[in-house]
């Protein structure tokens, strides 16, 4: 869990504020998962946060959803370049709730105000694949 903490500081994903008023403040829940070599061994825990997408509402927090098709050609792009394109920039400006167990002590009224997007939103995708897009653009790949 402190291992996706720090990553999201260092890919400078959110910044502290105090909670606005009049907006809605999305949850975020935490994702454990195991992961076993070929054969079967835990080898080790992974544990993502996402966001609560579920709570988003249309026309505030987000314009339109996306879902990309990917061509197998592009899949082997994408497990070359691996997760140069997980943090897309998002343009709505979205809050997020202080992950359980890793509230600030010092300001535990305060909220996440996010620079990019999360596992859960529901413009993550298109975020995600904007950024992909420009990567592979800039780099020769399309």
């Amino acid at each position: 869990m402190h291992e996706e903490l720090n990553q999201f500081v260092r890919n400078d994903v959110w910044t502290l504020v105090p909670r606005p008023t009049h907006t809605n403040i999305i949850g975020t829940k935490w994702i454990f998962k195991n992961k076993t070599d070929e054969n079967g061994n835990i080898t080790f825990n992974k544990a993502r946060l996402v966001a609560q997408g579920y709570t988003q509402v249309e026309g505030i927090d987000y314009d339109e959803t996306f879902a990309p098709v990917a061509r197998l050609e592009s899949i082997r792009i994408l497990l070359s370049v691996k997760s140069i394109f997980l943090n897309g920039f998002i343009q709505e400006e979205v809050y997020i709730e202080q992950p359980k167990g890793f509230v600030n002590p010092t300001f535990p009224d305060h909220v996440y105000k996010l620079k990019k997007a999360l596992y859960g939103l529901k413009q993550a995708p298109r975020a995600w694949y904007n950024r992909l897009t420009s990567y592979l653009n800039d780099h020769g790949f399309v």
